[in-house]
C-alpha cells in the first residue's frame, strides 16, 4: 500500500523536478511506502475509526481539509493519529497540511514530533519547497537542532530572504558567531539575496557577539547601500555593535546621526558608555535624555544605578532611587536588584536590606545579592540565614547563589550544610558549573575533608586556574604541601599559574621548606611581570624566611614596598628563633620608618619575647599596644601573654591572668596554659585546662597531642592509653611523623618508619653507625637506641624521629661541608635533639632543622635554641 503527497494544483512527475533545480516542487505528488507513527497506543484504534467511516463521507469531506482543521485547532495528538489513518488509506496529503503540521509541531514544541515528520518527508522528497522547507526550517531552530536545520536547508530547491534570516539567526543565537556571518556572506555574494530591516540587527548582533568590527563595518556599508541608515531597530543594532567591538566614537556618530531615537537608542548608548568604563559619559548621556523629555525604562534606571555603584557616587545613586520612587516603579525586581547591590557596595547594609524585605517579589538575583554581599562582607551567619529563607520561600538557587552560600560555609567550616548542597547541586545538574565544583574544593578542603575535595577536583572535565589554585591551597592546608608540588608541576603542563596561584605554592614550599622550588617560582614570577604584584613580594619573603634563608629575605624585604605585612613576616621569623632582642631592634626601627602596628606585630613580638624568656620586655609590649600603639589586645594576644608567662615557670601567674581577663577566655588560651603545664608538669593544672578546652572544642587533634604529652611526661601512660583511645572513638589521627629534606633541587619527603625508600638500607646504616658513637664515647642522647619501651612510645607519638631519616638522607647525597636544610611536623624530640647534635659534631656540617614549634641550627655539637626547644624539656629549675 502507498501513500501520496499532492498539491492542490496540477501534479508533474517527479523525475522532471530533478532535472531543473529552479522548478518549485509544490506542484508535485510523491509516493512512499507507509510507516506506523508510534506517539500513541490508541494509533491502530484511530486508524480503525477512520476506516469505518462509510465511504460517501469521505468522498465528500476532503481529509487534508480535516488535517488542516485539527492543526487549526491545535490538537497535534490527533493530527498524527489522522496522518497515520491517512496512510493507512493511501490518501495524498497536500502541501498546506503538511506545512501546517510542521507549525503545529514548532508551536507544541513536539520536537519527537517534528522529526518524525521530517523523516517521512526525507525518505520521498529529494529537494524541498521553499515553504516547506521554511516551515522546517523554523521548527528546527527553534528547537535548536542546527544539525537538522542544516540538512533541510540544503535540500530546499530554492531559498527565499525568510529561509536565510532564519538560519543566520539560529547560528547567532547558538553562539555560532563565524558559521553566522559567513552564512550572511553566501546569502549576499552566492544566493543572490538582499538582506531586509530583519537581517542586519541579526549580523550585526554576531558581528559584536565575536566582536569583529572589520565586518561590521562592512555590514554597515551594506546598510547604507540598501538604504536601512533611516531604520531605527537597524541604526540601533549598529549603536550596539560598535559599543561591543569598543569603539564608541563610532558608535556616538551613528547616535547623533539619527534623525529620530527611540528608548532602545538612549539605552544601547548610555550602556555603551558603562561597558566600557566611561561612566561620567553614560552619566552624561543619561541627563541629556531626560533633557529631551524622554522617559527611561527599566533597563535604564538599571543601567544608571549600576554605574552610580563603580563611580562610587551614593549621592547620585540616592537621586537615581528617589527618581525611581518617583515614577512608581520601587516595587520592579529589575530596578530593585541593582538598588540593592549599589547600597550594599557603598557599604550602606541597612538601606539594602530595607529595599530586600519591601519586596513583595524577590526573584533568585534579589536572593543572592544579599548572600553574596553577607558572605563578601564576612557576615557568614548571615548569608547561611538568608539562604535558610530563601529555601523556605521555595525559591530555587543558581549557581551563583550556591556558590557563595558554600563559601560562607567554608568560613564557618558548616560540613553538613556544604554536603546538602553539593547534593542540590548534583540533583538539578548545577555541579557542571566550574564555579560550584571550585567552591566544593574550597569549602571540603577548609572542613579538613581533603579527599573529598581531590574527588571533586578530578570530576571536573575543564579544570581552569581557580580549578588548580584551590586543590594546591587545600592540600597546603590540609598539610599536603608535598603532593602541592606535585599538581603545581601538572598544572603548569597546560595552564598559567597567576600571582594567587604562585602565592599558594609558595606557601606550600615554606611549609616543607622547598628553597629551589620557591626560588623557580620566584625567578617565574619576574619573568611574566607578577613578581611585584599583590600579596606576592610578601608570600616571597615568607618562603624565604620559614625556609631559614635570611640573606635572600632581606634582599626581599629592601627591595620592595614594605608594608606592615612585610615588617610582621621578618618579625614571626625572628620569633621562629626565639631572638627576641634582634625582633625588639627590628621593631623599634619599624617604628622609625613611620610604619604603624597591627595586631599581628604585636603577636610576633609577644612570640619572640616567650621564646627568649624576655618576660618583663613582654609584658612591656603588651601594655604599651592600647596606650601607645592603639592596638586593642584580643583573645590572641592573651594567649601569647599565657604563653610567655607560662613558658618561663609563672605558671600561677598565668592563670591569674586567664582569670582576670576582660573576655572569655577561649581554647587557644587555656592551650596555650596546657603548654606550660606540659613543660614543667604541672599535672593538676593542665587537667583543669584541658577540661576547660574539651568544653567548647572536642576535635581540635592537638590539645589532646598536648594532654597526652603532660601525662607521658608525668610517667601516667594509662592516662595516655586513655586519652588516645578516646581519640579513636572521635575519629581524631596524630598526623604521622614527616621531615623533607631537598637535595639538588628535588624534595625527598620521610615517613616514620618509612622503609620503602630506595635507599633505605644505606641510610639505616648511617644512622647505626652514628648511634654506635654515641655510645662509645658515651654522648648525651644515646640513649636513644636503648630506651623502654614506653620511652619509645612517647618519641614515637610526639616526634617520629622522621627528621633523622632526613638528615642521613642529605648526608648520603650532598658534598661533604655542605649544610643540610630538614622540615618536620611534628615536635624535635630530645634523643633526636641530641643526636643532631653529635652529628653535626662529627660531619662538621651545618644541620637546620624547622619542627612544628622551633628552628634549630646545630653546629660544632650544639644548637641555636639553646637546648630549650625540644620536646620533654624540663622546667629549669628540675634539669
Amino acid at each position: 500500500m502507498t501513500m501520496a503527497f499532492s498539491a492542490k494544483t496540477s501534479q508533474t512527475p517527479l523525475r522532471q523536478n530533478l532535472r531543473n533545480p529552479k522548478t518549485r516542487i509544490p506542484e508535485t505528488s510523491f509516493y512512499f511506502k507507509p510507516k506506523t507513527h508510534h506517539f500513541s497506543s490508541k494509533n491502530a484504534q484511530s486508524v480503525q475509526v477512520l476506516n469505518t467511516q462509510n465511504t460517501s463521507s469521505i468522498a465528500t469531506k476532503n481529509p487534508n481539509s480535516r488535517l488542516n482543521e485539527l492543526c487549526l485547532n491545535g490538537s497535534l495528538e490527533q493530527a498524527l493519529k489522522y496522518l497515520d489513518s491517512m496512510q493507512e488509506l493511501n490518501i495524498c496529503v497536500d502541501e498546506d497540511a503538511l506545512v501546517n503540521l510542521v507549525r503545529l509541531c514548532e508551536w507544541k514544541r513536539g520536537y519527537d514530533e517534528g522529526l518524525y515528520l521530517h523523516s517521512v518527508v526525507s525518505k520521498t522528497m529529494t529537494r524541498l519547497s521553499v515553504r516547506l522547507g521554511n516551515a522546517f526550517l523554523s521548527m528546527f531552530v527553534k528547537f535548536g537542532d542546527l544539525g537538522h536545520a542544516w540538512y533541510m536547508f540544503g535540500k530546499m530547491c530554492d531559498r527565499d530572504l525568510f529561509s536565510w534570516n532564519v538560519l543566520i539567526g539560529g547560528y547567532a543565537k547558538a553562539g555560532f558567531f563565524d558559521e553566522a556571518l559567513s552564512l550572511y556572506q553566501r546569502m549576499f555574494w552566492v544566493g543572490g539575496v538582499k538582506p531586509d530591516v530583519y537581517t542586519f540587527p541579526c549580523v550585526l548582533r554576531t558581528c559584536g557577539g565575536v566582536p569583529d568590527l572589520k565586518r561590521g563595518k562592512e555590514v554597515h556599508v551594506h546598510v547604507i547601500r540598501f538604504g536601512y541608515e533611516a531604520d531605527v531597530d537597524v541604526v540601533n543594532a549598529l549603536i550596539t555593535m560598535y559599543v561591543k567591538c569598543g569603539d564608541l566614537v563610532r558608535a556616538r556618530l551613528v547616535f547623533d546621526g539619527m534623525p529620530k531615537r527611540d528608548r532602545i537608542s538612549w539605552n544601547a548608548m548610555i550602556s555603551g558608555y558603562f561597558e566600557n568604563g566611561e561612566y561620567m559619559k553614560g552619566l552624561m548621556l543619561f541627563i541629556m535624555m531626560r533633557e529631551v523629555l524622554v522617559d527611561p525604562d527599566f533597563m535604564t534606571l538599571s543601567s544608571v544605578i549600576s554605574a552610580s555603584e563603580l563611580v562610587g557616587d551614593e549621592k547620585l545613586g540616592r537621586e537615581v532611587h528617589g527618581y525611581v520612587i518617583k515614577m512608581g516603579s520601587s516595587d520592579d525586581v529589575s530596578v530593585c536588584n541593582p538598588l540593592i547591590k549599589m547600597y550594599l557596595s557603598f557599604g550602606n547594609r541597612e538601606e539594602g536590606e530595607k529595599i530586600f524585605s519591601r519586596m513583595e517579589t524577590k526573584d533568585v538575583v534579589s536572593w543572592t545579592t544579599m548572600i553574596s554581599c553577607y558572605e563578601g562582607s564576612m557576615l557568614p551567619d548571615k548569608a547561611v540565614e538568608t539562604y535558610k529563607m530563601m529555601e523556605a520561600e521555595g525559591s530555587m538557587p543558581d549557581e551563583i547563589t550556591i556558590a557563595s552560600v558554600l563559601s560562607a560555609c567554608a568560613c564557618l567550616g558548616n560540613l553538613d550544610l556544604g554536603i546538602k548542597l553539593h547534593q542540590l547541586a548534583m540533583r538539578t545538574g548545577l555541579i557542571s558549573y566550574v564555579i560550584i565544583a571550585n567552591t566544593l574544593i574550597d569549602m571540603y578542603s577548609k572542613c579538613k575533608c581533603i579527599d573529598k575535595a581531590l574527588e571533586v577536583f578530578h570530576q571536573i572535565p575543564d579544570k581552569n586556574v581557580i580549578s588548580w589554585t584551590s586543590i594546591i591551597l587545600g592540600l597546603r592546608l590540609n598539610n599536603r604541601s608535598f603532593e602541592a608540588l606535585i599538581f603545581f608541576r601538572q598544572m603548569m603542563l597546560n595552564l598559567k599559574p597567576n600571582s594567587v596561584t604562585l602565592v599558594s605554592i609558595l606557601s606550600a614550599c615554606a611549609r616543607i621548606g622547598a628553597l629551589m622550588c620557591g626560588k623557580e617560582i620566584h625567578a617565574h614570577a619576574l619573568r611574566i611581570g607578577v613578581a611585584f604584584d599583590g600579596f606576592l613580594p610578601n608570600a616571597l619573603l615568607d618562603m624565604y624566611v620559614r625556609c631559614g634563608r635570611m640573606k635572600p629575605a632581606w634582599n626581599q624585604f629592601n627591595s620592595n614596598e614594605r608594608d606592615v605585612s612585610a615588617w610582621n613576616i621578618l618579625l614571626t621569623g625572628y620569633a621562629e628563633r626565639g631572638q627576641g632582642a634582634l625582633a625588639e631592634e627590628f621593631f623599634r626601627k619599624m617604628i622609625d620608618s613611620k610604619v604603624n602596628p597591627d595586631e599581628v606585630t604585636f603577636i610576633a613580638l609577644l612570640c619572640a619575647c616567650s621564646r627568649s624568656g624576655m618576660v618583663t620586655e613582654g609584658l612591656e609590649l603588651f601594655n604599651s599596644m592600647k596606650q601607645v600603639h592603639s592596638v586593642t589586645p584580643n583573645l590572641r594576644h592573651y594567649a601569647c601573654i599565657v604563653d610567655l608567662l607560662g613558658r618561663a615557670g609563672q605558671l600561677e601567674e598565668a592563670y591569674e591572668v586567664i582569670q582576670k581577663m576582660p573576655m572569655k577566655p577561649d581554647a587557644a588560651i587555656w592551650g596555650a596554659l596546657l603548654n606550660a603545664c606540659r613543660i614543667h608538669r604541672w599535672l593538676e593544672l593542665g587537667e583543669l585546662a584541658a577540661g576547660r578546652i574539651f568544653e567548647t572544642d572536642t576535635r581540635h587533634v592537638g590539645y589532646y597531642v598536648l594532654l597526652c604529652n603532660l601525662y607521658a611526661a608525668s610517667g601516667k601512660w594509662d592516662e595516655v592509653a586513655k586519652v588516645r583511645r578516646l581519640m579513636r572513638e572521635k575519629g581524631l589521627t596524630i598526623d604521622p611523623g614527616c621531615s623533607w629534606v631537598e637535595v639538588k633541587g628535588e624534595v625527598h619527603a620521610f615517613l616514620t618508619g618509612d622503609n620503602f625508600h630506595p635507599q633505605i638500607k644505606e641510610i639505616n646504616s648511617v644512622l647505626e653507625g652514628f648511634y654506635e658513637k654515641m655510645k662509645a664515647v658515651g654522648f648525651a642522647g644515646s640513649e636513644y637506641v636503648s630506651m623502654d619501651k614506653s620511652e619509645v612510645s612517647k618519641a614515637e607519638i610526639f616526634c617520629g624521629h622522621s627528621e633523622m631519616l632526613a638528615v642521613a638522607f642529605g648526608l648520603i647525597n650532598t658534598a661533604p661541608g655542605m649544610p643540610i636544610w630538614v622540615t618536620k611536623n611534628l615536635y624535635t624530640c630530645q634523643s633526636c635533639h641530641n643526636t643532631v647534635k653529635f652529628i653535626s659534631k662529627i660531619v662538621r656540617r651545618d644541620i637546620f632543622v624547622r619542627d612544628t614549634e622551633h628552628f634549630h641550627h646545630f653546629k660544632d655539637g650544639t644548637c641555636s635554641c639553646g637546648d630549650e626547644g625540644y620536646w620533654g624539656r624540663l622546667d629549669r629549675s628540675e634539669s
